[in-house]
């Protein structure tokens, strides 16, 4: 008689949750199919395998600190205009991560740059890559504070270099002062050649030195890193959101009018 409490006894010792949880209808199979011992043994490793890369993939989304839940197959890519659905699929496959590449999401508000940034960051999780998503306004005040205190080097490793993917959305959003604008360019030098980064700009680039305390100088160097290795996804059209607001009668077609992104 097999002794179920003895095995699961084992298997906590052993940290074995995964197995705890299936041996037993696992044998029911191999029972049923006339499986050997060996194909049941691969079964329940298998099985193990599976929940413990499940554990980690959901451990690495909480501490990727995602502001919303977006996946891929809830993007319509029918409304977004400029964005290939083949590329983006090329880039789920997470080679540009492998090869330290960035990708930079612009367009103007709501036309789902933030969703593919987030979608692309949730598959990595999946994948085991430890990502950090977080809003530029949000890490430069990280950083500011990290230098107050004489944390500015452990700050930068922990939010910028440690991260396989480094998310920062809402570039050019709120202008960044002199002080934050070295930052960003130290957070760009740091991960150069070393670690992906996905950025997401309501600007193009030819505006970005508004967005960073007006310094020409300082934003072409830090362009020339960024776009080294890049992939650079223009996105055209109105707000989604503004769009289903409009489908409900609460706004007018006047204000969609003047959310075009000049490129």
């Amino acid at each position: 008689m097999i002794d179920t409490a003895r095995i699961e006894s084992l298997c906590e010792q052993l940290k074995l949750s995964g197995i705890i949880s299936n041996y037993g209808s696992y044998a029911q199979e191999a029972s049923k199919h006339d499986w050997s011992y060996t194909k049941y043994l691969e079964k329940v490793l298998e099985q193990e395998l599976i929940n413990r890369q499940t554990k980690r993939s959901n451990i690495l989304n909480k501490l990727a600190k995602f502001i919303d839940n977006k996946r891929l197959d809830s993007f319509d890519f029918a409304f977004a205009t400029g964005v290939s659905k083949k590329q983006i699929e090329d880039l789920s496959a997470l080679g540009f991560i492998e090869r330290k590449e960035n990708i930079v999401f612009l367009g103007p508000s709501g036309v789902g740059k933030t969703h593919l940034a987030t979608a692309l960051g949730y598959a990595a999780t999946t994948r085991g890559y430890r990502v950090k998503f977080v809003s530029a306004a949000d890490l430069m005040l990280r950083l500011e504070t990290a230098m107050r205190q004489n944390k500015y080097d452990q700050e930068m490793s922990r939010s910028v270099v440690h991260p396989s993917l480094l998310i920062i959305d809402e570039i050019g959003y709120l202008p960044l002062t002199r002080d934050q604008a070295n930052h960003f360019f130290q957070v760009v030098s740091k991960r150069y050649e070393k670690g992906s980064i996905i950025m997401t700009s309501n600007l193009p680039f030819i505006q970005w030195d508004q967005a960073l305390a007006g310094d020409r100088v300082l934003t072409a160097a830090m362009l020339d890193r960024l776009l080294h290795h890049s992939h650079i996804i223009q996105i055209k059209g109105d707000s989604y959101r503004l769009k289903q607001k409009q489908r409900s009668g609460i706004i007018g077609s006047s204000l969609l009018d003047k959310t075009d992104f000049k490129l």
